[in-house]
């Protein structure tokens, strides 16, 4: 339900699963997502709007916030080139606080074991009151 009130979330076609105690984020390859149309590769501006969606997905599932959680700051490390086969995410929050989390990300294709891109995040937490 949250990802319905996202336009850019719903503009790349995001999808969430929930396995357990963790979401896993999908985003469907499609063309008008490549950024460079000689590999084709998905746009780095998407795999980093991913992996914060994810970690806010996670944070949302695993915390009483009664607001989408604002980013602090967040560093993405591009791992592997992002091809045209469907990208899967998840994300683990490392440490949780009254008022800010740390969330880790990560996306991955073919194998959960070679991932293509992960983040690491400081995220301010608005609490049910």
């Amino acid at each position: 339900a949250v990802l319905a009130h996202l336009p850019y979330a719903r503009f790349l076609g995001l999808s969430v699963e929930q396995q357990g105690d963790e979401i896993i984020t999908l985003l469907p390859f499609d063309e008008h997502l490549v950024g460079n149309r000689n590999l084709p590769a998905i746009h780095g501006g998407v795999v980093g709007a991913m992996l914060e969606i994810t970690s806010n997905l996670q944070l949302i599932f695993d915390t009483a916030c009664e607001r989408l959680p604002k980013t602090v700051d967040v560093s993405f490390d591009y791992l592997r080139s992002v091809g045209n086969a469907t990208t899967y995410g998840r994300a683990i929050v490392t440490r949780q606080g009254r008022r800010v989390a740390n969330v880790r990300a990560e996306l991955w294709q073919a194998s959960r074991d070679k991932p293509v891109a992960a983040s690491h995040g400081h995220f301010l937490l608005t609490p049910l009151t």
